[in-house]
C-alpha cells in the first residue's frame, strides 16, 4: 500500500518513544496512589496508545492529511454531540459523549484533529501565510470549535487550543508585524481581564472564572473555597521535600491520604508526584515534558514540508504548554484551570489523543530523515 512507506529502523526516534513511555509509567504509578481503581484502565489506555502511536508512525502523514476537511468536520460533529442528549455532565460541565458504549471527551481529540486540519490547509496556501486575510480565514475556522468548547464550558481547553494555533501559525512563517500586533493586543487584554476581575462584579467573566482569578491573586482569602485545592497542593508538594515520602506512602501526615486533594488522579496528579517522589521526582517529570516538547520542535525544523512542520510543532506546543499550565496550577503559579498533564493524568481520551499526536511526529521524523539523506 502506497500510504505505508519503507523506513530504516535506525531512523526511528526511539529516544522520543522512551521519554513518552517513561512519563506514562510515572503517571500510572501516581494514579495507582491517587485512585487505585483507575490504574488498570490507564494501563490499558497506555497499551492502546502505544499501538496507535506505532501504527501512525509508519503511516505516511501526507496521505492522512489529504482528509483534512473530514478531520475538521468530524471535530465539529463530535463537539456538537456534546451539547446534544448524547452528552453527559459532571460537576456542572458537559464535556463527554457516549457513543456505542464508549465515553470520551471530544475537546481532547479536537487538538490533534485541528493540528491535522491546519497542517494541510496551511501547506496548501503556504504562499499566503504572511497575508492578514489568510490569518483571518484561519481564525474563522478556529472560531467554530472554540465556541463549541467554550459552551461546555471548558475555558482551559479553549486557551490550550489557541496556544496550539498560535504556535502553528508562528512556525508557518507569519508576518512579524502581525505577531507584534497580537502581542501588543493580547498582553493588555489579559491585564484588563485581571483588572476587571478585582473590581467587584465583573461584566466579562463568569462568577466561577472571576473567583478563580481572585483565588489565584489572594489565596489566603479563599482558603476554604476556590483556593482550597491549590493551597493543599502546594502544601503536599512542599512536604515531599527532596526525595518524597515514598511511593504509595501510608504516612498519616500525607496530604493526599488525608483526602485534602480532590481530582488528584487527573488535574492535580503533579501534586501526588511532588509528595511521593519529592523535588527529584517533580524535576524528572518537568524535564521529560520539556525534552519531549523540544524534541518535537527539533523534528519540526527537519520536516520535509510545511505540513510536517505544523504537525510536529503543534504537538510540541500541546505537550509543552499544557504541561506548563497543569504544573503551574498545582504550584500556584497559574489560576486553577483544570487541564490534564500530558501522558501523566488519568483520562483515556487525553492519553490516546496525545499518543496519536506523537505517532504523527515520529512519521514526520522518519520522512524528514529520508528527505535530508536524499538531498545529500
Amino acid at each position: 500500500m502506497d500510504y505505508f512507506k519503507k523506513y530504516k529502523i535506525i531512523d526511528y526516534d526511539f529516544a522520543l518513544v522512551l521519554m513518552v513511555i517513561g512519563l506514562t509509567v510515572i503517571g500510572i504509578m501516581s494514579i495507582s496512589s491517587a485512585d487505585p481503581g483507575s490504574k488498570n484502565k490507564q494501563i490499558a489506555g497506555m497499551a492502546l496508545g502505544i499501538g496507535i502511536m506505532v501504527f501512525l508512525s509508519l503511516l505516511d502523514y501526507m496521505w492522512f492529511v489529504k482528509f483534512y476537511i473530514i478531520c475538521y468536520l468530524t471535530n465539529i460533529v463530535l463537539l456538537g454531540l456534546v451539547l446534544s442528549p448524547l452528552g453527559s455532565s459532571t460537576n456542572g460541565a458537559q464535556r463527554w459523549i457516549n457513543l456505542f458504549g464508549i465515553t470520551f471527551q471530544p475537546s481532547e481529540t479536537a487538538k490533534i484533529l485541528l493540528i491535522l486540519f491546519y497542517a494541510q490547509f496551511i501547506m496548501k496556501y503556504k504562499d499566503k501565510v504572511k497575508n492578514l486575510g489568510f490569518i483571518v480565514i484561519c481564525l474563522l475556522f478556529l472560531a467554530v470549535p472554540l465556541l463549541l468548547i467554550a459552551s461546555q464550558p471548558d475555558l482551559s481547553t479553549c486557551i490550550m487550543v489557541m496556544i496550539i494555533f498560535a504556535s502553528i501559525i508562528f512556525v508557518a512563517g507569519i508576518n512579524w508585524k502581525i505577531v507584534a500586533f497580537v502581542l501588543g493586543t493580547a498582553i493588555p487584554l489579559a491585564l484588563f481581564i485581571i483588572y476587571n476581575a478585582v473590581q467587584g462584579e465583573s461584566s466579562i467573566l463568569h462568577d466561577y472564572q472571576q473567583r478563580r482569578i481572585l483565588a489565584w491573586l489572594h489565596p489566603e482569602d479563599y482558603a476554604n473555597s476556590d483556593a482550597y485545592q491549590t493551597l493543599n497542593s502546594m502544601m503536599a508538594i512542599g512536604s515531599g521535600q527532596l526525595y518524597g515520602k515514598g511511593y504509595n506512602t501510608n504516612e498519616i501526615s500525607s496530604v493526599l491520604n488525608g483526602g485534602f486533594i480532590s481530582e488528584s488522579q487527573t488535574d492535580f496528579i503533579f501534586t501526588v508526584i511532588g509528595e511521593e517522589f519529592g523535588f527529584v521526582g517533580a524535576c524528572l517529570v518537568v524535564a521529560l515534558i520539556v525534552l519531549i516538547a523540544i524534541r518535537c520542535f527539533m523534528i519540526s525544523m527537519r520536516a520535509k514540508n510545511m505540513a510536517g512542520q505544523v504537525i510536529a510543532a503543534g504537538v510540541g506546543a500541546w505537550v509543552g504548554f499544557q504541561g506548563f499550565l497543569n504544573m503551574g496550577v498545582a504550584t500556584g503559579v497559574m489560576p486553577n484551570t483544570g487541564i490534564p498533564l500530558p501522558f501523566v493524568s488519568y483520562g483515556l481520551t487525553s492519553l490516546i489523543s496525545v499518543y496519536a499526536g506523537i505517532g504523527f511526529v515520529l512519521n514526520v521524523r522518519l520522512q524528514g530523515n529520508k528527505y535530508i539523506i536524499g538531498r545529500v
